[in-house]
């Protein structure tokens, strides 16, 4: 079984209970369950009526929440960015450089890329902690985007690690540097390091044994299109897509004339959703109280 799991879809599809009830779920298996909020619309604490922030906490028997905050990681992100450039460059390119930084701080590239180092270090500090870990993501481009983040920057990186090795043999040509410090050059440094956490971040994400993404979505044109089109984007990256979960199915035994019609659309897509070969398709009933703790051991039930 794969020990990373990624919830995403539509929003309003229901992530956040079928990622909850699927950990309660495997928790239940006596495996010992991490699950992980990236939305910024955290649900997970109102699910369980449940205190949680960003630490680890209790959930149930073997099962725990953990609900990382973005912005608090954007602006972590941003701060070891300064400190690093304070120790390669001049006082004066700093100055300029913090104004830059401060305006990328509150733009949503930041907040991915600090998202997305934060999840890396949860996959490779709490891996042995838990037999498998969960991430309830944000909508479906959201999710898409972080996901294909590390072939993306692992590109971005490699362009500057060239335009800076192409300075650094400038200089040295003119005796600026010598070929000892063009070896232990800070920048190059920095950057090596931050490509070798993209390659493993990676590695993770194309290795099928250890990573499985679930798209949940309703049988309904709209979710069916927009999983269609991610699972075609998240393909182009090898990122394998093996699982759905086809969420609010209505009761089949209704003689109130629209739902009978609403039924009859619904099998309808169904039949569209199980032609698209997907290796497990979940079905989860649609229940007639709100979505709370009780309810979600109930919807545990059908994984």
């Amino acid at each position: 079984m794969n020990d990373i799991i990624f919830f995403g879809g539509k929003g309003g599809v229901g992530k956040t209970s079928c990622s909850s009830a699927f950990a309660l779920s495997k928790a239940k298996e006596n495996l010992k369950v991490l699950l992980v909020s990236t939305d910024p619309a955290h649900s997970i604490s109102d699910l369980f009526n449940i205190k949680i922030g960003d630490k680890v906490v209790k959930l149930a028997d073997n099962l725990f929440g953990y609900e990382i905050d973005a912005q608090k990681e954007s602006e972590k992100y941003i701060s070891s960015i300064r400190k690093n450039l304070k120790t390669v460059l001049s006082p004066i390119i700093i100055e300029e450089l913090n104004k830059q930084l401060d305006a990328a701080s509150v733009s949503p590239g930041s907040h991915e890329s600090a998202l997305f180092d934060k999840m890396i270090q949860i996959i490779n500090e709490e891996s042995e902690n838990f037999d498998l870990i969960i991430f309830d993501t944000a909508p479906t481009g959201h999710t898409v985007r972080l996901l294909s983040l590390p072939e993306i920057l692992g590109a971005w990186i490699d362009s500057l690690m060239a335009k800076r090795r192409k300075t650094l043999k400038l200089k040295t040509m003119i005796g600026n540097v010598n070929n000892k410090e063009v070896e232990k050059d800070p920048i190059l440094e920095i950057l090596e390091k931050r490509k070798a956490t993209m390659e493993k971040a990676r590695k993770i994400m194309v290795d099928d044994k250890r990573l499985a993404f679930m798209f949940v979505l309703n049988a309904e044109r709209l979710p069916i299109e927009e999983t269609k089109k991610a699972i075609k984007v998240l393909t182009k990256y090898n990122i394998p897509v093996n699982n759905l979960v086809v969420n609010k199915i209505l009761p089949s035994n209704s003689t109130d004339e629209f739902w009978v019609k609403k039924k009859e659309l619904e099998t309808k897509y169904l039949d569209m959703i199980y032609k698209m070969n997907i290796d497990k398709i979940y079905e989860i009933p649609m229940f007639m109280f709100d979505m709370d703790e009780k309810t979600i051991y109930e919807m545990a039930k059908h994984f």
